[in-house]
């Protein structure tokens, strides 16, 4: 589920908020970095159980409709297309959801205006509508449906995202709003994977996908850390007519994460190390910080290429 490109923005983020410190050192560095990488992985696994909890509340209300017409003395026949669908069964039944949500402390109490509130915004939708004239709706249609309900509903929803700020601090966690979009894309990749034969086996995603992109993570902050100022000293003696003090420092951080990354790995081409540090640039820093820091980095690699201290693969 982690990716390089996340990890480098990770990086980049727990740079930003921590390095102001004096005592700030490599070890306690990487361990800012994996709590914030299980924070990320524990928001993937409560968004997973969203399906479940958004599937009970639908059934609760048609036991309130139920009990309502009742008193009435009048007939109430429940289309429950929506309740009886599979995927939220077999999230429901998954053994490692449900153990991880468990061991973790996890749950939707804090956030349960959201799934009200989702809900009735759900039963308006006209996918939702579609669905619910199905006969007999196949075990894809639900898929189709949950897909739709993660992208169309809740990527930039209000009430899930301030229902995420208040989980947050119930939960002790950090970063759910903003790495909410992003995780909502490996739910929905997830569900895309799911076969009705799998049961309640379906797979989820790890954390990492191996050990080497564990490893990459761990390095590029130690090295980040350890080579602080080396790279700052690289970086100052780059800037034309610019006085290095005046650097904001969100484009230091990135450009000292960019150099490390760039001066150590030399297995990755040096167009993806560039690439990527831009992109972040553009997601985080200033409008035209982008320019700026390409600039800087294209004028330390030639620095660093001329004086031999730099040796990368070339992306082909």
């Amino acid at each position: 589920m982690i990716n390089r490109t996340l990890v480098r923005t990770k990086v980049v983020q727990t740079l930003f908020a921590t390095c102001s410190g004096t005592d700030h050192t490599a070890l306690s560095a990487r361990k800012t970095l994996l709590n914030k990488f299980s924070s990320t992985y524990s928001l993937y696994m409560v968004m997973l159980s969203f399906a479940d909890e958004l599937t009970t509340y639908a059934e609760e209300q048609i036991a309130e409709n139920k009990k309502r017409a009742n008193v009435l003395h009048q007939t109430y026949n429940a289309n429950r297309n929506f309740v009886n669908n599979r995927i939220a069964q077999q999230l429901f039944n998954n053994r490692r959801l449900r153990n991880y949500m468990e061991n973790e402390h996890l749950r939707w109490d804090v956030g349960m205006s959201a799934i009200e509130a989702i809900y009735k915004q759900l039963i308006d939708a006209p996918f939702y509508k579609e669905f619910m004239e199905l006969d007999k709706p196949s075990y894809e249609d639900e898929k189709t449906l949950w897909r739709k309900i993660y992208t169309s509903l809740l990527l930039g929803n209000e009430e899930l995202n301030a229902a995420l700020e208040e989980m947050e601090v119930a939960l002790d966690h950090e970063g759910w709003t903003t790495d909410i979009d992003m995780v909502i894309t490996y739910v929905v990749k997830t569900i895309k994977r799911f076969k009705e034969e799998d049961g309640d086996d379906v797979p989820l995603l790890d954390m990492f996908g191996s050990e080497e992109e564990l490893q990459f993570a761990k390095d590029l902050m130690q090295y980040s850390v350890e080579q602080a100022e080396e790279n700052k000293a690289l970086i100052a003696k780059s800037l034309q007519n610019w006085d290095a003090d005046r650097l904001a420092y969100m484009d230091q951080i990135i450009l000292m994460v960019a150099l490390a990354e760039i001066r150590q790995f030399s297995e990755i081409a040096l167009e993806i190390s560039m690439n990527e540090y831009i992109e972040i640039a553009k997601e985080y820093s200033s409008d035209k910080s982008y320019v700026f820091i390409n600039g800087v980095l294209n004028r330390v690699v030639n620095d660093l290429k001329a004086e031999n201290q730099l040796f990368k693969f070339t992306k082909k």
